[in-house]
Parts: structure tokens; sequence; C-alpha cells
């Protein structure tokens, strides 16, 4: 029926398109024959001013790009490396093959490293970022606003029906009319509520200047740091590495009027808030941000986290190695296959194919339990064999659910220092920029 690569997402817009087109416009067409209680010409203004803004917020949220790194900003500065080596973390996402910015995610869907990603929209299929989250704002605040008043004028003449329902039939709406109405109800007050929690909740986060990605950081950095008082201070992390975990304040949040500010483009001009054309944001910002200070220098965002470090480089042999020597040609068959089925657990490893265990799988709750409850990390309890990339929030929300690439997030960097990598981006360019003159 379609082609093959036919994604049930790309019906999402037109979706959404129809849904705005049925409530905005078959309501009109059910109030200008609902003899009555007609429409007066105001309010047949200001649903037709309200439809005109959620089609150009729509439209926007959904094809201004999300922003990707130039490549002027590929490479971090000395102050961003020392900060890493802090956290042991190598901010270089080796899908993209660049250096990732702070608050940078690599998107599953979109396939790129995404500045200030929020989350990847399904509504919009496109990901709510530093450079879409204005539009995608206005957009909510337009639709949960103009179906608002779409419901009161909807509620006036379901009223009237209900007052007179003692008359005769023909003297009140037909069975269409009643049908119609009866959709128009349900279907905009649903879709109302949906959206006004969601235009709540983004209210929340950009008041604190959070994502919706940190929200779940700093859930997890609390339940790390819960883990951690428990077992002294320390979490176990690839190849039996100790993490040292300490309580991190985030350091993102510079007071809410600034936090609103810097959400909506940079501008204190609030009417520029709310006007549907008001410009993008500066494809120059995105990729540095502004911290409160709360922590030192060298201390950067998110936390340490024992899933989320390089998997260590197995060590290289001696200068001075020199082959062992068999005494039979099976004990060299017999070492051999256990060299190759270490390199493939190596190897699964680093791919991403083998994870850890879950924290609970690894420590029984025993003390752990005892010592913090049964809802101390209720955010953590999972029945998954896939590892702790598999950890939900309190909602049962996990990174993926955001659409983050989670093998890039937990499994894609690797144990080589931050200076090799660059070299190497370097010598690729270089090489690609030889070859091209040579064509």
């Amino acid at each position: 029926m379609f082609g093959e690569d036919f994604s049930i997402t790309q019906l999402a817009i037109p979706a959404v398109s129809v849904l705005i087109a049925f409530l905005a416009y078959t309501s009109q067409y059910f109030f200008l024959h609902f003899e009555s209680v007609p429409l007066t010409t105001d309010e047949t203004w200001k649903i037709n001013i309200f439809a005109v803004c959620i089609w150009i917020c729509y439209y926007r949220t959904c094809f201004v790009d999300p922003g990707r790194l130039p490549k002027t900003e590929r490479r971090p500065k000395p102050e961003d490396q020392e900060s890493d080596e802090v956290t042991g973390r190598q901010r270089w996402c080796r899908k993209c093959e660049a250096y990732k910015p702070p608050r940078a995610h690599h998107c599953k869907t979109c396939k790129r490293c995404i500045p200030k990603m929020d989350h990847h929209c399904p509504w919009t299929s496109n990901c709510v970022s530093h450079f879409t989250l204005p539009h995608f704002m206005r957009f909510l605040f337009y639709a949960t606003v103009g179906m608002s008043y779409l419901e009161t004028l909807l509620w006036q003449r379901a009223s009237f029906v209900w007052k007179n329902s003692h008359l005769p039939s023909y003297m009140g709406p037909t069975i269409g009319q009643l049908i119609h109405l009866f959709i128009l109800l349900v279907v905009n007050g649903f879709t109302t509520f949906a959206l006004g929690i969601l235009l709540l909740r983004s209210f929340w986060t950009i008041g604190a200047n959070t994502t919706t990605i940190e929200t779940w950081e700093i859930e997890r950095h609390a339940t790390l740091v819960r883990r951690a008082r428990v077992l002294g201070g320390y979490l176990e992390g690839p190849g039996g590495i100790r993490v040292y975990i300490k309580k991190q304040e985030y350091p993102y949040d510079i007071g809410i009027w600034a936090n609103i500010k810097q959400a909506m483009g940079g501008s204190a001009n609030v009417i520029s808030w709310f006007w549907p054309l008001a410009a993008s944001p500066d494809r120059r910002t995105g990729w540095e941000f502004e911290t409160n200070d709360f922590e030192d220098p060298g201390v950067s965002w998110p936390p340490p986290d024992p899933d989320r470090i390089p998997i260590p480089a197995s060590a290289k042999p001696p200068r001075n190695f020199r082959m062992p020597q068999y005494e039979t040609i099976q004990d060299e068959i017999d070492a051999f296959n256990r060299r190759k089925e270490e390199d493939m657990k190596r190897f699964q490893q680093a791919s991403g194919l083998q994870r850890r265990k879950p924290f609970h799988d690894r420590h029984p709750a025993n003390n752990y339990a005892e010592s913090e409850g049964d809802d101390s990390d209720t955010g953590s309890r999972n029945d998954s064999d896939e590892g702790e990339e598999s950890w939900r929030n309190a909602e049962g929300e996990r990174l993926r659910d955001f659409g983050v690439d989670e093998e890039a997030e937990f499994y894609d960097e690797e144990d080589t220092p931050l200076a090799v990598l660059i070299e190497r981006r370097r010598q690729q360019e270089s090489r690609g920029r030889v070859l091209h003159h040579n064509s």
C-alpha cells in the first residue's frame, strides 16, 4: 500500500493539520447554520485570527531547522576540554564525528546533535530545540487560548439546546447538528485539556531553564546520589571503575526573567514573545549558555554517571611483548579461541550490544532497600535486562522516549584522548580537501 520508505510518523503533520482545520472551520459552518444563536461578527474575527496564529506557529514549529553544529564550532576550546576531564566524559559524538556542545544531544530521528534539545516531537516531526522552542511555545499558547475560546462558544450553544430540550424537535437543531455539536465539544475539549497541561509544563521548564531531557537528568542524578550515599559515596562503573558521586546543583537556572528571555530567543521584548512572525533565535547562539556559578568552574552538566562515561580501553601489550610458545597445535588453537571470545565480549560491550546489569541486579535490594525505603528509587526499578540505559524516571520515561539516541548517549564515547579525536578529524578533513582538489 505504501512505499518502503513510508513511516507512520509522516502522517503526524497531516493529521494535526486536519484537526486544526476541522475545529476552526467546521465549527464556523455549524455556527452559521445554528439559527437560534448565530455567530456574531466579533466572534467570527476572533476565531479566524486565532486560527491564523495557530497555522503560522505550527508551520514554523514543524519546518524551522532545529539547528546543526557549524564547522567553526566543531572543535572545543581548551577550557571546555578541562571541564570535561573533570566529569570523566568526552564531549565528542562519534556519530556526528564532531564536538558535542553543552546541552546538546544526538537525535535518533534527525541523525545529528541538536543544540539545547528538549525532545523530538512526534506531532511536528521536528526537534524542539534552542531554535524551535519559541515557535513551539507560541503554538501551544495560541492553540490552548484559541480552542478555549472556541469551547466557550460551543458550550453556549449546548446550554441553549439543553434549556430548550422540552420544545418540539422541529423548533430546535437537526439530528446532524446535534451530532456535529457533540463531536466538536468532545474533540475540542479533549485537545484543549491535553495542550493546556503541556503548556503549563512548558511554562515551568522555561521558568527553570530546563529541558525535558535535563529534567530526566536531574532526577537520574538524584537517584545516583541516593545510591552512592548508601554505598559509601562511590558507584561502580564499566571495567570495575569506582566513580565518586556527590550532589551537584543544576547550573543553567539563572533567574526566572533571564530564563524566560533566553528560552524565547534572547529578546526582552515581551510583545515579540507572542508575535507569530517573530524571528528565530540567532544561529550564532545555542552553543554556549550562561551558568549560575553555584558549582566550581571545572564542573559541568550532566553530572558524572557510571553508565555515561567511556568504556576503558583494553591494555596494550608492552614493547618487549613476545608471542607465547605452545607445546602442541591444539594448545595454540584453544588459546586463539579464548582470545577470540574475549575480543567478541569487548566488541559487544563497546558497540552497546552487551549491557551492564541494572543496578538492582548488581546490588540486590538488601541493605539498599532497608536504608532507603521501598519508594526511594522508584524511578530506577525495572525488570529489563538491557542495563542502566533502560532506567526510567518517576513518569516511566527513558531517554529514547524524548528522541535521544541512547547508543550515542551511553555507549558511543570512546576512551581516546579528545586531542587525538580532534587530530583525526583534521586529518580526515585534510584528506577530503586533497581528494576533492585532485578530482
